[in-house]
């Protein structure tokens, strides 16, 4: 009796100190889509931007990490066509916005991950845009091989202030929302 209880204390200790490895997930970025809606007072604008590269890390079933390049020169908007399209997406990518001549990449990075409930997390990533980084929280959804999330960013934090009620006075019906809002839908 007394070897049988030393044997299973033995394995409860040798249980108990195997780890589950991290299993790093590639995004397929083909699949996966980032769709994006700027509002102004007279209406707004919606459009996609590609994902270059990323992955999310795993432990087990449970979300540890993530990392995902943003190709800020894919930026296109869909509710225009022809000429306007043209040219809303050249003043998006022009210094007035994203500036992606100079910065063709934005980045997210995953810093703290919480648990909310099963399948939902809380992270709070760092978001590099135009070169500067600011903290962003979200909720992201994992199901099987599919994790979806939508949240805002304010883009007067990266630097990106044209038509902005909170930097410039009497724009009247020209303002631009200072927020953005993207819905990321990501397979892997």
């Amino acid at each position: 009796m007394k070897n049988l209880k030393s044997i299973a204390l033995a394995l409860v200790v040798v249980l108990s100190t195997v780890s589950v490895s991290a299993q790093t997930k590639k995004i397929d970025a083909s699949a996966s889509t980032i769709n994006w809606v700027g509002k102004k007072v007279t209406g707004q604008h919606e459009g996609t931007v590609n994902i270059k590269d990323g992955a999310l890390v795993f432990k087990g079933a449970k979300l540890v990490g993530g990392t995902f390049t943003v190709d800020m020169t894919s930026l296109t908007s869909t509710d225009l066509s022809g000429e306007y399209q043209g040219k809303l997406n050249g003043h998006l990518k022009s210094e007035d916005f994203f500036g992606t001549e100079k910065f063709p990449t934005s980045t997210l990075v995953f810093k703290t991950i919480a648990t909310k409930t099963k399948d939902v997390y809380t992270v709070t990533a760092d978001l590099t845009i135009k070169g500067k980084t600011n903290p962003v929280t979200f909720d992201i959804a994992v199901k099987a091989n599919t994790a979806t999330t939508k949240f805002n960013i304010d883009r007067t934090k990266y630097d990106i202030k044209y038509g902005s009620g909170s930097f410039f006075d009497n724009l009247g019906d020209k303002a631009i929302s200072d927020e953005f809002e993207l819905a990321v839908a990501l397979k892997f």
